[in-house]
């Protein structure tokens, strides 16, 4: 049953990649384009997840968690940017 699950979580992160990915690449503005960029991360955070729990093996996690730390960190960096009356 869990190889099932995984494959048709997999699929559905995959499927949210490509429709991001298409978003970024549309975006019309800066900011759309850093939500893309941040959703992608997000998703590559799930997948790594899905992954780690599939193997069973907990060092996927920590990669996971250092993932979402530096998108948390770039999305933060941008805020800060635009609040500062930067250009997008």
């Amino acid at each position: 049953m869990l190889p099932i699950v995984v494959n048709v979580v997999l699929g559905m992160l995959g499927l949210a990649l490509v429709l991001t990915c298409i978003r970024l690449l549309r975006g019309p503005s800066m900011a759309d384009r850093v939500v893309a960029l941040d959703l992608i991360s997000t998703l590559a955070v799930g997948m790594i997840c899905v992954y780690a729990i599939s193997t069973d093996q907990d060092v996927y996690l920590r990669d996971a968690i250092v993932l979402a730390v530096i998108a948390f960190l770039g999305t933060t960096a941008f805020a800060n940017y635009l609040g500062k009356g930067g250009q997008p």
